[in-house]
């Protein structure tokens, strides 16, 4: 099954083809001086992993378009291990969501703990940085597909936001 108007479009492709993991252990340039990791560091890690999950699935480069709020649950301490693992909730035309967990592993502990997570939007682009078709992602499990309605909501959200600033910003310059 393909997107209308995208017959070049690839074939769908499973959630689990471009799920991502990383991992790192949060060292002394990550930490304050109180011993906290920087929120910067660990949204640098969110778009790592996003974007590394969204050029999988598209098979090349994707762009950083849009992300929406983080929340930090828990904080992330110096000698931590921070994990971020990513997957695809959406596809449209030429963009993509996706979602980001971040976990850390403390040291002397087996467990992870859920500091925050992340949606953020990705559009595929060619050689010339220009838009390029996104494959479908085949949502197959109960939850991905939970997944992949929330996400056309947070887009529909996102694109009457848009438009509604738009008409305010045409309606003050008149």
């Amino acid at each position: 099954m393909t997107t209308p108007g995208l017959e070049n479009a690839q074939e769908p492709r499973a959630v689990s083809q471009s799920q991502v993991t990383l991992a790192r252990v949060m060292e002394v340039m990550d930490a304050n001086n109180l011993g906290n990791v920087h929120g910067g560091v660990i949204l640098r890690a969110v778009d790592t992993t996003g974007g590394t999950c969204a050029a999988r699935h598209c098979g090349g480069p994707a762009v950083t378009a849009f992300m929406d709020e983080m929340a930090f649950l828990e904080p992330v301490r110096l000698s931590d291990i921070l994990i971020t693992k990513a997957s695809v909730n959406w596809t449209g035309n030429t963009s993509l969501e996706v979602g980001v967990r971040v976990e850390v592993q403390r040291r002397g502990s087996s467990a992870h703990i859920h500091v925050g997570s992340a949606y953020l939007v990705f559009v595929s682009i060619d050689e010339a940085g220009q838009p390029t078709p996104v494959c479908p992602v085949l949502a197959e499990t109960t939850d991905e597909q939970r997944r992949f309605r929330e996400a056309q909501l947070r887009r529909d959200s996102r694109m009457n936001l848009r438009r509604r600033i738009e008409q305010l910003r045409s309606e003050e310059s008149n």
